[in-house]
């Protein structure tokens, strides 16, 4: 059988370049990009409240290969951001976020310190759509992640953003936060979740840094009124494409659970920086429990990467995550990655499948809104004796602001 056709061809890693040097043009350095902190983005008044606008741009290339014709290079917008937020400093903030390029809201919130009302820091209270606590990974910004798409685990078990009610607090050697929500703004994923998550940090200097952290969640899926006016089963289901954002085939995958009543979700995280050095882990797991009497259905996975900046500098840590190298150098800085990830969805007669990947990543930070990212995967699956183990080749140019 002849090799089926992809929508794009080998040539897509050398058009990637291609983009990538329009972008940092020859004898460029990362001074040269602070033009961009100069933008009238924001506009900060006498009391202090401060008015801006946000915007992230990602455009992804995602080349396949020895993956037995299943999946299609691509090459495209991965996110197109635009918000605008205020904020008053120890007061209050508001931030709108639209995704143009998904077509879908991301962070619609407000929130108040409390501070500001009862003359003591006793946290801030937040309403509106944003990310639910469980998964360290996935409550890393996208545009301050390590790796161009989260692990195994983080995709298939994270609950990603609702609508809710929430309060977190934070001090130098502990933070600690609970949260109700809803379904999202899309009006998708019915049914209702209650969160926390707390943390110990022991070491929290500038750039030496230990975090151990723990989440729970609680979620009870609502079955939906069908045209018919029948009510229908509550369900839900567990994938992940192989760490890949341009592609919506999964290797392995629960199928469509029914008769779902509540599903569990627990989350085990650590961090470690010190100087130009870092290892972060996670451990996720998730029990599905039914009101048909069936037996529960439990699946985990876990992920652990180093890290090293060759050019000295170190990872940031900052409201209990990490965000972006800061470059001390005219030419940016520099990080090499490495990951391992690992996820199980094989449970009593669920044969959903196994997958654990190899990941190896490169960050080039230009500034600090530019940045450019190649990572290399193994992916190594098997589902019901169906064993397919591409390889994936990614690149990734993004402005932030």
């Amino acid at each position: 059988m002849p090799r089926r056709p992809k929508s794009t061809n080998a040539a897509l890693p050398f058009a990637a370049s291609a983009l990538l040097a329009a972008l940092v043009p020859a004898g460029a350095r990362a001074g040269d990009y602070d033009w961009l902190n100069n933008w009238p983005t924001h506009y900060t008044f006498n009391d202090g409240t401060d008015v801006g606008l946000v915007l992230r741009y990602q455009y992804d290339v995602n080349d396949f290969s020895h993956d037995d014709d299943k999946f299609q290079d691509a090459q495209t917008n991965r996110r197109k951001y635009l918000g605008f937020y205020v904020k008053k400093p120890g007061v209050y903030d508001a931030t709108v976020y639209y995704d143009f390029q998904s077509k879908a809201w991301q962070d619609v919130f407000a929130r108040l310190q409390t501070q500001a009302i009862f003359g003591e820091d006793l946290g801030a209270v937040r309403f509106g759509q944003s990310k639910t606590p469980l998964s360290f990974e996935g409550n890393t910004t996208s545009t301050q992640t390590t790796f161009i798409e989260l692990a195994l685990p983080s995709q298939a078990i994270y609950e990603n953003r609702r609508i809710g009610l929430d309060w977190a607090i934070q001090r130098t050697h502990w933070l600690a936060s609970a949260g109700y929500y809803g379904e999202n703004l899309q009006g998708k994923n019915h049914g209702h979740t209650w969160a926390g998550r707390a943390a110990w940090i022991p070491i929290h200097q500038a750039d030496d840094v230990l975090h151990l952290g723990i989440s729970a969640s609680q979620e009870r899926p609502y079955g939906l009124v069908d045209e018919a006016g029948v009510q229908q089963p509550a369900t839900t289901s567990f994938k992940t494409p192989p760490e890949a954002g341009l592609t919506k085939v999964t290797l392995i995958s629960s199928g469509t659970l029914s008769d779902v009543d509540h599903i569990n979700r627990l989350g085990l995280e650590q961090l470690w920086i010190d100087g130009p050095w870092s290892v972060q882990s996670e451990y996720l797991h998730a029990q599905t429990t039914f009101d048909n009497g069936k037996p529960d259905y439990d699946i985990g996975g876990f992920y652990t990467y180093g890290t090293w900046v060759l050019t000295g500098e170190s990872r940031q840590y900052h409201n209990g995550n990490v965000t972006n190298v800061i470059p001390a150098h005219p030419w940016g800085a520099f990080e090499l990655a490495l990951r391992y990830s690992e996820l199980d969805l094989n449970d009593g007669k669920v044969s959903g499948g196994t997958e654990h990947d190899w990941t190896a990543g490169a960050n080039w930070y230009l500034g600090t809104h530019l940045r450019l990212q190649a990572n290399y995967i193994r992916a190594f699956s098997d589902k019901k004796g169906l064993v397919i183990d591409p390889h994936v080749f990614e690149l990734r140019a993004e402005i932030f602001i």
